[in-house]
């Protein structure tokens, strides 16, 4: 079985978006992430993997046998887009996201150009929403809200 590449690090999250994250506007939308998310969860910012920011930590087993633990909610600020991993698949977030604004999706993750695209107060209550079904289906190593 592989080994999961999205671990906890020692990684400084703010070293992480001064060094990885080139462009300026993206930058200062990385940094207000980090506040929105600590300030949401009641948690420290702590790196994932080598360029996941993640709030929170939980553990997972899928029916194959797999498992390892995640990050409760989390984002990367990618060359390309905002990544955010806040999204569960439940009706309210189905709803929620009809709100959100300008994105794009994949199965679980949402992707923005910038923040001003997007409606911070959905964003906020994806979050919540996300936190409630990880708490509700996973065993949490720490338990948000």
């Amino acid at each position: 079985m592989s080994k999961a590449k999205t671990i906890y690090t020692e990684q400084h999250v703010t070293d992480f978006i001064n060094s990885y994250v080139k462009n300026e506007a993206k930058k200062s939308d990385a940094f207000q992430l980090v506040d929105l998310f600590e300030e949401w969860t009641g948690e420290e910012a702590k790196m994932w993997g080598p360029s996941i920011i993640g709030f929170g930590n939980y553990h997972y087993k899928y029916e194959s046998g797999h498992e390892g633990n995640a990050p409760v909610i989390s984002f990367s600020p990618r060359k390309n887009a905002l990544t955010f991993y806040v999204y569960s698949n439940t009706e309210k977030s189905k709803l929620l996201l009809e709100d959100l604004g300008k994105f794009k999706i994949s199965k679980a993750c949402i992707y923005v150009k910038k923040l001003s695209d997007i409606d911070l107060s959905i964003l906020k209550e994806l979050c919540f929403e996300t936190i409630a079904y990880i708490n509700e289906h996973h065993e949490c190593s720490c338990r948000l809200m």
